[in-house]
């Protein structure tokens, strides 16, 4: 029989032979079969957002946010205001810069960079301020601890908040100014931590780059059409620096965990076709060394 979906439809589509969502409601011992109701219709069998759905729903997992918490996130104002600007420090004239995959939809975290007089760098690493927009105790934040985490499937990911806060506001896009927690750090060329900051930023990238492309700057330096001449030379000094905080965290007795992790590519219907391992290398070290020293000093 049908009923009410859990996302406030009242009526589903359902033939014979459909994959769908059920909840047992009774199995009297006299009977074969149980009771129950249809929650959602999942659609065809073999169709790859059917199978997909299926595997969220036999494991509970959420694949769709009820309309409450899309209206909640939607009313949810992008505007940074004067009051927000008052109480954050201003990185938006500092060259910054973000690195992820590149099939990323949203970038969590960027590096900037900035030569000091004194011949240290300055380096900022920021986190999108997720607090900022998601207060406790919010239709939002509940959502949330209801998932506790995005969920990362071979062709999606099940997010942990809404569209709007996790590819657009709390997304550091490219040209766009964005608010930011941030742990800034004064380097010397050696690698040395000479001095720290933290605090709440606001922070504009200017250039989102996949691991590839930065990976092609490192490997080849000198190679003018790769970028303009100040990101390639950020990119070069945020790698060189990276690389001297990487042999002295392992000169301390740091363990790698790395092992082969496989990448399945699929077809735009979401259709798995290969299956290759992903190689990390300097652009990857890069991220994850500026993120271990953010960490570690906090």
């Amino acid at each position: 029989e049908l009923g009410e979906d859990g996302y406030g439809r009242q009526e589903l589509t359902v033939r014979s032979g459909m994959k769908v969502a059920a909840v047992v409601d009774d199995w009297p011992r006299s009977e074969m079969s149980p009771r129950g109701h249809i929650m959602d219709v999942l659609g065809e069998p073999g169709e790859n957002d059917t199978e997909m759905h299926a595997i969220l729903a036999e494991y509970q997992l959420p694949y769709r946010f009820e309309a409450d918490v899309e209206n909640a996130a939607d009313e949810i104002s992008d505007e940074i205001t004067a009051a927000d600007w008052a109480e954050r420090r201003d990185f938006t004239d500092v060259l910054t810069l973000t690195i992820d995959p590149i099939d990323a939809k949203d970038f969590d975290d960027a590096l900037s960079l900035r030569k000091l007089e004194s011949g240290n760098y300055e380096i900022g690493v920021h986190i999108a301020d997720v607090s900022h927009y998601v207060r406790p105790g919010s239709v939002v934040d509940k959502e949330a601890r209801e998932r506790g985490t995005s969920v990362y499937l071979v062709d999606r990911t099940v997010p942990m908040l809404p569209e709007k806060l996790c590819n657009k506001l709390c997304s550091l896009r490219p040209n766009e100014e964005k608010l930011t927690f941030s742990a800034v750090f004064e380097i010397t060329p050696l690698g040395r931590v000479a001095s720290q900051w933290f605090g709440k930023t606001v922070i504009y990238s200017d250039r989102r780059y996949a691991y590839e492309e930065a990976q092609q700057i490192i490997e080849n330096p000198s190679d003018e059409s790769l970028d303009t001449p100040e990101l390639r030379e950020a990119v070069l000094t945020l790698n060189a620096l990276a690389a001297k905080l990487r042999k002295k965290r392992f000169a301390a007795g740091a363990i790698s965990f790395e092992r082969p992790e496989m990448k399945v590519e699929v077809d735009e219907k979401g259709r798995p076709v290969n299956v290759y391992q992903k190689v990390t290398k300097e652009a990857n070290w890069l991220v994850e060394e500026f993120m271990l020293l953010a960490n570690r000093s906090v």
